[in-house]
């Protein structure tokens, strides 16, 4: 990745590229600067959400890391969603393919049967919050480790620029940030309107159990409201399934 094609401008620090790090999170907490950047090639100890094991292909993906300030007016939990937000705006943007966002802030592509094509992991630290990012751009199938993923190219964008998809979602997170000190909201709003999550039947994986309902709303606090037959559910953090 050419370090001189990523272009957000301020308040984002300029661009650090590697070719290999043991992961993007883990360079950043051992220097945490506000709106740092870092992107590498390849990740040899790169993970998800829960833990999960997260590869890439160098040359054909995107992991990258940034660091951002707390938000002064929203809850901390609203952080990896408007990540989720602001990465959809950027992949629909940059490859004019249609991407789901379901909640908290994994990206889905309709095109290639509801695949994955990016996940978030968000991190705490005494300076900002880190969050690490990784989308397959352009992966064939059999360079993807597990069935349910996809990248652009499978969901119909072959030789998008991980470039401009970077800086991209960088300027839109940048956004994103401000307006949520500003009027959180309509960024509340914006994000319900796009996660796909809400509508749906779904049913939630939490450690005191299942909760099966129906996806009705985000709340104020970032949490996944789920209407079931024993009353409503406001889900903090847990893994969630759309029910077909």
């Amino acid at each position: 990745m050419d370090a001189s094609l990523i272009t957000p401008g301020p308040p984002w620090l300029p661009a650090e590229v590697h070719e290999s790090v043991d992961s993007t999170n883990a360079v950043l907490r051992r220097d945490p600067k506000p709106w740092r950047v870092v992107t590498a090639e390849e990740q040899t100890q790169g993970r998800g959400r829960l833990d999960r094991a997260w590869t890439t292909t160098p040359g054909t993906s995107i992991a990258a890391s940034v660091l951002v300030p707390r938000p002064r007016r929203a809850p901390l939990g609203w952080v990896p969603l408007l990540v989720g937000l602001a990465l959809r705006e950027a992949l629909t943007t940059t490859s004019g393919v249609t991407i789901d966002l379901k909640w908290p802030n994994d990206l889905l592509a309709p095109a290639d049967g509801d695949r994955k094509l990016a996940g978030i992991l968000a991190e705490l630290t005494p300076v900002g919050i880190v969050v690490g990012t990784g989308v397959n751009i352009d992966q064939e199938r059999a360079d993807l480790p597990v069935d349910t993923a996809t990248s652009l190219r499978l969901a119909g964008a072959p030789g998008v620029a991980r470039e401009g998809v970077l800086t991209a979602y960088l300027a839109s997170l940048a956004t994103l940030l401000r307006t949520v000190d500003d009027d959180p909201y309509a960024v509340r709003s914006a994000y319900v309107a796009a996660c796909a999550t809400v509508g749906r039947t779904v049913v939630a994986h939490l450690p005191q159990g299942e909760a099966r309902g129906i996806a009705t709303d985000i709340d104020a606090d970032g949490r996944l409201c789920i209407s079931t037959d024993t009353g409503l559910v406001a889900v903090a953090a847990g893994d969630v399934v759309h029910v077909r």
